[in-house]
C-alpha cells in the first residue's frame, strides 16, 4: 500500500509562494528532493497546484524533468473537466474513497505538493502518512503559508535532516484531529 506524503519547500518564516525567489539551488537537499520524486509512484495534486506545476514542468527538459513529466498524476477537483494534460487523470467523487483507492493501487509513495485546502482535507481525514517541510535559511515575508487559515494540524516529528547549505528537512507524522 502506498503512502501519501505532503511535501513543501519554504523559507524559514514559512513563505511558500507564489514567488519562490528565496529558493537556493544546489546543495544536498536538491539530490534528496530528486530522490523523493524518483521513489514516488505518482503525484496526487489539488487543482491549484496542478494548474501551477503543469505548464512549468511541461516546458522543462532533461533527465529529471523527464521523470517528473512521465510520472502519473492524479488531480482532485470538483471544478475541472477532463481530459487533462501532463500525464494527469482527473479524480472525481468522494475524496476519502478515491484517495484510499489510489493508496491501495500503488505500492510506492503518492507525493502531494502544495499545502492548501486539498492537503488539509486529506490530513483531516487521516489519509496523509507524512508531512515534509523543506525549510530554507532565509526570511521572505510572503503571505502564503502551509495550510494558512484552514485550521490546526498536530504533528509528531519523525526525523530532521540538516543539509550543508542550511536547508533542514523536517519529516512529521500528522496526528489524528482529536489528538
Amino acid at each position: 500500500m502506498g503512502k501519501v506524503i505532503v511535501t513543501a519547500q519554504m523559507s524559514a518564516d514559512a513563505s511558500i509562494g507564489p514567488s519562490i525567489g528565496w529558493y537556493e539551488p544546489g546543495g544536498g537537499h536538491e539530490a534528496a528532493g530528486e530522490d523523493e520524486v524518483r521513489l514516488a509512484d505518482a503525484m496526487l495534486l489539488g487543482r491549484k497546484t496542478y494548474a501551477a506545476l503543469a505548464p512549468l514542468w511541461s516546458a522543462t527538459t532533461g533527465a529529471f524533468a523527464d521523470r517528473v513529466n512521465s510520472i502519473p498524476k492524479y488531480v482532485v477537483s470538483t471544478s475541472l473537466t477532463g481530459p487533462l494534460d501532463w500525464n494527469a487523470t482527473l479524480v472525481k467523487g468522494d475524496l476519502v474513497e478515491e484517495v484510499r483507492r489510489l493508496k491501495a493501487h500503488h505500492d510506492g509513495n503518492l507525493l502531494t505538493y502544495g499545502c492548501g485546502e486539498f492537503a488539509y482535507n486529506m490530513v483531516g481525514h487521516g489519509l496523509v502518512d507524512e508531512i515534509r517541510f523543506w525549510v530554507h535559511p532565509v526570511v521572505w515575508s510572503e503571505k502564503a503559508r502551509p495550510f494558512h487559515g484552514l485550521g490546526r494540524i498536530r504533528m509528531r516529528l519523525k526525523d530532521a535532516t540538516v543539509f550543508g547549505n542550511g536547508v533542514v528537512l523536517h519529516t512529521y507524522e500528522p496526528l489524528p484531529v482529536d489528538a
